[in-house]
């Protein structure tokens, strides 16, 4: 499976592929960040993270985009600014019919590191043990990205099990109509 892990920004979007399965070692294919000025208008802003997102989809082609889901902050600019460049990553995934998942920081972390606690530093040490590299991709953008698409790698099979499971009990269980079972 092949993943670009996105870890939303304006100023700085992180992105990262791995490619691999579950229980083997992964590869590290590319990590970098999608830069904007600050001082530029939002609407431009959010075009060349679109841009900049293409490009890693074209260069890439990943069977799958993950992507940060975006939580609470007391900082309501910051929160507004990282949920519209979520936004561009998803529209990006689905103009191409690229499945898109999303995993909250404390799902990545757990997944990466064990605790769901652990601080930047920590997956960006685990991130750089897992996928063999001689140094923490800089900045923590670019490893929180790498991190997100190694946990989607890690739990998609878990979460595919759990759907198909699912969508079996829901086809096997009576249907009932105007107050009959079928």
């Amino acid at each position: 499976m092949r993943v670009l892990g996105v870890d939303p920004g304006l100023t700085r979007c992180g992105v990262g592929v791995v490619e691999g399965v579950a229980g083997r070692p992964l590869t590290m294919l590319g990590v970098g960040v999608v830069r904007t000025p600050a001082d530029a208008d939002l609407s431009h802003r959010l075009l060349a993270v679109e841009q900049g997102l293409e490009r890693w989809l074209d260069e890439y082609r990943p069977e799958c985009v993950a992507v940060e889901r975006v939580f609470s902050q007391h900082n309501v600019r910051t929160v507004m600014g990282t949920a519209q460049a979520s936004a561009v990553a998803m529209l990006c995934a689905a103009r191409r019919g690229i499945p898109v998942a999303l995993h909250t920081p404390s799902e990545v972390k757990a997944a990466v590191t064990g605790s769901g606690r652990a601080d930047k530093a920590q997956v960006g040490a685990m991130v750089t043990r897992l996928l063999r590299l001689d140094a923490p991709p800089k900045p923590a953008d670019a490893a929180d990205a790498l991190a997100l698409a190694i946990c989607h790698i890690w739990r998609a099979p878990a979460q595919n099990r759990l759907q198909r499971a699912v969508a079996l009990h829901a086809a096997a269980a009576p249907t009932t109509t105007k107050g009959r079972t079928s």
